[in-house]
């Protein structure tokens, strides 16, 4: 994979490729996390003197609907700020307006284009890495940066297309989490799991569960491990193509894996074997938050990824929130991997030794897969 320090890029006309896809509540960006990761790789061209293209994608765009709500202008604000220097925007994501906007870029400029996947209504050009689409945007600089490893395991126009036809390179963000990920690879650690689905997890769970100590799970995925076991788990979300599959495990690993032994329903805190046909597992309860503390404790390297429960509802936080706050202030060595806990823990003001910034991508890679975003750096 070539990296970024290794191409000549003085005063050339840089594409880069970021992960701006932010939550963003009534027009107002509430984590800026993404969006300051990109800092380190936007300052080293500035100090080159590129003229600069930003290029990501927000949410989905199924409908013309979608996209007013997805612009990616409230980005341009906050980017501006953190960059302390005025950013141009484009409305077009080709054609005459955004030809224009970019040859009367100065050297140390930066123009942010709009969201990549308005394209993909209504033809999907953006998500079906259509090759007109990702050869006129490569027609537009000299050099590609790919910087967003969030979308590093979907071969878009915008991160695999381009990179086919530009010479190209990681940014600083991709070579960080790289590096961060290779390492929890290989060193002994306990995985805190959570979440809806088993299939998300399973990867990751075959290929470190070697080099884990303990396996924690818990989430709304916990209720397929429960089944498994014989146990009535109500109206739970049930994987139950997993269900096989979360058994062989437990009978493997009898020892690594920690279950739950009390969940809070819809009526409170129950014991596992007391769950009723009606009720729906939306919390781990009081005794496995205690449990999962005495696994945690002494873990070298704690990797997380999912919440232990329905954490936006005040009513059944108290896990997620509890953990969080356990790992954070008793200075346990914690990567959070993106999505929903990376939220949690920025809600519960934890402060953790690496965030990483891609949660789909950070698990298609720890499970040995090949990213299509990074692959294609090193042809």
């Amino acid at each position: 994979m070539k990296k970024i320090n290794e191409l000549d890029l003085n005063e050339k006309t840089v594409i880069v490729r970021v992960d701006y896809n932010v939550p963003i509540k009534d027009g107002i960006v509430t984590d800026d996390n993404r969006i300051r990761q990109s800092l380190k790789t936007l300052q080293y061209l500035l100090e080159k003197k590129c003229k600069i293209i930003l290029l990501s994608h927000l949410g989905k765009i199924k409908e013309e609907a979608d996209k007013e709500k997805n612009t990616l202008k409230p980005v341009k604000e906050v980017l501006e700020k953190l960059i302390n220097q005025n950013i141009e925007f484009s409305s077009s994501l080709r054609g005459e307006e955004l030809e224009t906007k970019i040859k009367n870029l100065g050297n140390g400029e930066i123009l942010l284009v709009e969201n990549t996947r308005y394209l993909d209504y209504p033809n999907k050009l953006e998500s079906n890495c259509d090759e007109e689409l990702s050869k006129y945007w490569a027609s537009l600089a000299d050099i590609f940066i790919m910087d967003a490893f969030g979308s590093a395991h979907r071969a878009h126009a915008s991160t695999a297309g381009i990179a086919r036809y530009l010479p190209c390179a990681a940014g600083y963000l991709v070579i960080k989490e790289l590096e961060e990920l290779e390492k929890i690879k290989s060193t002994e650690k306990t995985l805190l799991l959570g979440g809806a689905k088993v299939s998300d997890k399973i990867g990751v769970i075959d290929n470190l569960i070697t080099t884990s100590d303990f396996v924690l799970i818990g989430g709304a995925m916990c209720g397929t491990f429960i089944k498994s076991q014989g146990f009535n788990v109500g109206n739970t979300y049930v994987d139950d193509e997993k269900l096989s599959y979360a058994k062989k495990l437990l009978e493997d690993y009898k020892s690594k894996i920690i279950l739950p032994i009390d969940v809070v329903t819809e009526n409170g805190n129950k014991e596992i074997h007391k769950i009723t046909e009606n009720e729906t597992i939306l919390d781990i309860g009081n005794n496995t938050i205690e449990l999962f503390k005495k696994h945690l404790s002494n873990s070298k390297l704690v990797l997380t990824n999912g919440t232990m429960g329905l954490y936006e509802d005040e009513k059944y936080e108290n896990g997620t929130k509890n953990i969080l706050q356990f790992l954070s202030q008793n200075s346990i060595k914690t990567v959070v991997c993106g999505g929903d806990t990376a939220s949690a823990a920025k809600k519960y003001k934890c402060d953790f030794y690496y965030v990483s910034t891609g949660g789909g991508a950070s698990l298609e890679y720890l499970s040995g897969e090949k990213l299509p975003g990074i692959e294609v750096l090193g042809e």
